[in-house]
């Protein structure tokens, strides 16, 4: 064949493999192709946070718009669960504080099982061995301090119950936080704590207010020099310029990883999947240490001011405990602090 004649060939052949590439493959290899629509997110992160979110999964996946019902754990879950009773479920998406709150949701088969591809690198203790649901980040409790208004540095939970903290320190309460619901199984079932501790704290004027935004606002502002918190509320706070700062308490910290699961009922599953994918990408994970948290992903670096998964103390218990007394642990709560 002359070389004219083999040069057409090439170009037509280079042409064709273009034409192939746009018309069949080239969209596709674009991340969420296929995968449009909508979906619903009901979740406990503060708003401005769900939103970050939600913005970087769209640079990567432009054609799946993600609506959001944002309130406490709590009631997020009770609305849930009134939707499952009324067949009308609305979320595609649960990312809300607790494990055992998922494992509320698995005991009545609410949740769909799902093992993303990009569980690699998160330690297997923060994925339900059924994969219907896997943590996203970690978020320990411990001690915000005014330091504009504190007298003195507690470097324990216990030192909260001491007469020089009377009356100025503020809880979330475990009947809207479920973050805080998780603490109270956890502290209440931790040897030297119990619910002495919590006898203790309402004896020495702990104040309860409704969840950990409002712990930050009134520490922020100096109404109380002491708070009980989430890690990276406090740390945030911290980096914006407000007199606090965050200790990791002597005993260890409870630690919440807010996991993400998919509703048996989304009418949007593929979509929802790959926003769940995203969340548990390193870039996911990325974007979360961007907006405070500690990542659960090995080899995603912490925000500045937290520490990373394996160089803090965490206080654990079963989770089939917690679950089964979730009911009664808030109940014994309520009659304590209302006394």
């Amino acid at each position: 064949m002359c070389n004219w004649k083999k040069k057409a060939l090439v170009l037509a052949l280079a042409g064709l493999a273009l034409f192939s590439a746009a018309g069949c493959g080239g969209s596709a290899d674009k991340k969420g192709a296929g995968k449009g629509g909508e979906i619903v997110l009901y979740t406990s992160q503060p708003e401005a946070d769900a939103q970050k979110l939600i913005a970087a999964f769209n640079q990567d996946h432009p054609d799946i718009k993600v609506k959001v019902f944002r309130s406490g754990t709590e009631e997020v879950v009770s609305k849930v669960l009134a939707e499952q009773t009324a067949g009308t479920v609305q979320a595609d998406v649960l990312l809300v504080a607790d494990n055992v709150t998922f494992e509320q949701l698995k005991q009545k088969d609410m949740l769909e099982k799902y093992a993303s591809p990009e569980l690699k690198g998160i330690p297997e203790a923060y994925v339900d061995k059924d994969h219907t649901y896997t943590g996203t980040k970690v978020i320990t409790t411990g001690i915000i301090v005014n330091t504009s208004k504190a007298k003195g540095d507690p470097k324990a939970f216990a030192d909260l119950a001491n007469p020089e903290f009377a009356a100025n320190a503020i809880m979330p309460s475990p009947l809207y936080s479920g973050a805080a619901a998780y603490n109270l199984g956890v502290i209440t079932r931790t040897q030297g704590m119990g619910w002495p501790y919590y006898e203790a704290l309402k004896k020495n004027g702990m104040t309860v207010t409704k969840g950990n935004g409002a712990v930050q606002k009134a520490v922020v502002a100096g109404e109380k020099a002491y708070g009980l918190i989430a890690d990276y509320m406090a740390n945030n706070s911290r980096k914006k310029g407000a007199p606090v700062k965050f200790i990791y308490p002597a005993e260890g910290s409870p630690a919440v990883t807010e996991p993400i699961g998919l509703l048996k009922t989304s009418k949007n599953k593929e979509a929802a999947k790959a926003f769940i994918d995203f969340v548990l990408s390193k870039k996911g994970q990325e974007t979360a240490a961007k907006m405070g948290y500690t990542p659960v992903k090995e080899g995603v670096q912490p925000p500045e001011g937290l520490k990373a998964i394996t160089d803090f103390k965490a206080l654990t218990v079963s989770i089939a405990d917690l679950f089964q007394n979730r009911s009664a642990d808030k109940e014994r709560f309520t009659t304590l602090f209302q006394k």
